[in-house]
Order: C-alpha cells, then sequence, then structure tokens
C-alpha cells in the first residue's frame, strides 16, 4: 500500500495566504494532496503539472504535507550465496554504495544508519542493513524511490 499523505495545519494556511512564494507547480501539487490520494496518484497528476519528481518530498520537508496512512512498500531481501558473502571486492563496493547513498539521499538524517555500514565488517552484515536503509529512502524519497534503490543494490551484489 502506498502512503497517503494530508496538508498540515502549516499546509492550511499556506494555501490560505501564499507566503511561501511556491512555484505554481508545486503549489498545485499541494492543492492536490486531500488525505485521499497516494503518493503514486499524486506523482502522476504532478507529472501532468510539470512539478518536480520530488514534489512530495520537498513539501514534506516543509511540513506542509504529512503521511497519514499507508506504508512505503520494501521488497524483502535476498538471501546471498555464501561464495558472495565471502567477497572482498563485493564488500567494499557494497559497503561504498551504501555509504554514498545514504549520504546523496538523506543527509543528515542517515548519520545512525550510516554508523550501522560502517560497523558491518562483511557482505551479509550489510545485507541485514538494506530494509533499513530502504526505509530511510522511502520516507526520505518516496517508496518507489526505494524500490528501484533495492534493485540496483541486489544488482551489484549478484553481478
Amino acid at each position: 500500500m502506498a502512503l497517503i499523505h494530508a496538508k498540515t495545519e502549516v499546509g492550511r494556511q499556506e494555501i490560505e495566504d501564499r507566503s511561501r512564494r511556491l512555484p505554481p507547480a508545486l503549489r498545485s501539487v499541494l492543492l492536490m494532496v486531500d488525505g485521499q490520494r497516494d503518493d503514486n496518484e499524486l506523482r502522476q497528476l504532478g507529472q501532468g503539472l510539470r512539478a518536480p519528481e520530488d514534489a512530495l518530498v520537498q513539501l514534506v520537508e516543509m511540513g506542509l504535507i504529512e503521511a497519514v496512512a499507508g506504508t512505503a512498500p520494501v521488497a524483502p531481501a535476498v538471501p546471498m550465496t555464501a561464495h558472495l558473502a565471502d567477497d572482498p571486492e563485493r564488500y567494499r563496493q557494497l559497503n561504498d554504495w551504501m555509504l554514498d547513498s545514504v549520504r546523496k539521499h538523506l543527509g543528515l538524517k542517515g548519520y545512525f544508519i550510516q554508523l550501522k555500514i560502517e560497523r558491518c565488517g562483511n557482505v551479509g552484515g550489510l545485507e541485514q542493513l538494506w530494509p533499513d536503509v530502504a526505509n530511510a529512502l522511502g520516507k526520505a524519497k518516496s517508496p518507489a524511490f526505494a524500490n528501484r534503490w533495492l534493485e540496483e543494490t541486489r544488482a551489484l551484489v549478484q553481478a
């Protein structure tokens, strides 16, 4: 089930007084957030308005909308074979990929996840963190982004 967003009190106030001077496409997305449409539907509508791909994330960060229902879909981790788990080159690639992803997409919000990644000493330990990283990315970006990240991560490990 996708996330369903609703306007916060700050978001409703923004609709009334336009104090933040939002770009027209972003304001239109804010107007469409009604607590009924899920984020997938809002993204599709936003594309028609040429809103930024991360419009919902921007509105959440500004405190104008909040998730009121639903969950970010995260695919389960695929268990690794033993020979992949012991490969030091694979560990280095996966470790770098995960740290770069957290820094790039989560910033300071991902600090504790970054510490967990740095404490892992093997691929298996990193693999156990995939759901945590994906959930954080799903909240910060979008559930679709988190799923793409998981697919790319699996492809990196299995390549």
